[in-house]
């Protein structure tokens, strides 16, 4: 249990990171890469992916409020995820992101006000409630 885990918060215009470690179950935030239409700049990402080597990679999982998939997000999210794993031979997991931004924005104006609400802040934010979600589901 002292695997690194890197975590993302898919969106078309902009995907969010994180980093964690297993044997705390703690995530920090990383940085906001812009996406094109969803599409990133794959270079930024294989850079980060480097300097932290980690074991596992999670992806938040878009649903509704009730679990159910998003028509819109969810197979783009998914297919990103597909691409991670191709691209860099990690394994990837998808994670129920159910809630995240609201949760993400709710802890960022606690530490900083308004000025905390950046569209990268909260992706990123968002990218550490989906990686400490996914820590809390494996060892509660």
């Amino acid at each position: 249990m002292s695997r690194t885990i890197m975590g993302f918060d898919f969106g078309t215009k902009s995907i969010g990171s994180a980093i964690g470690q297993e044997i705390t179950g703690t995530a920090s935030p990383l940085k906001a890469f812009k996406a094109n239409d969803g599409i990133p700049n794959w270079d930024d990402i294989e850079k980060q992916i480097k300097e932290w080597q980690p074991d596992l990679i999670v992806v938040g999982y878009p649903t509704d409020l009730h679990g159910k998939a998003l028509a819109d997000i969810t197979p783009r999210a998914k297919k990103f995820a597909n691409r991670l794993h191709g691209r860099f031979g990690l394994p990837v997991e998808m994670h129920d992101e159910r809630l995240s931004t609201a949760e993400a924005r709710a802890e960022l104006f606690d530490m900083g006000g308004y000025k905390a609400l950046s569209k990268g802040n909260v992706d990123n934010q968002s990218a550490v409630v989906i990686l400490e979600s996914w820590f809390e589901a494996q060892y509660g």
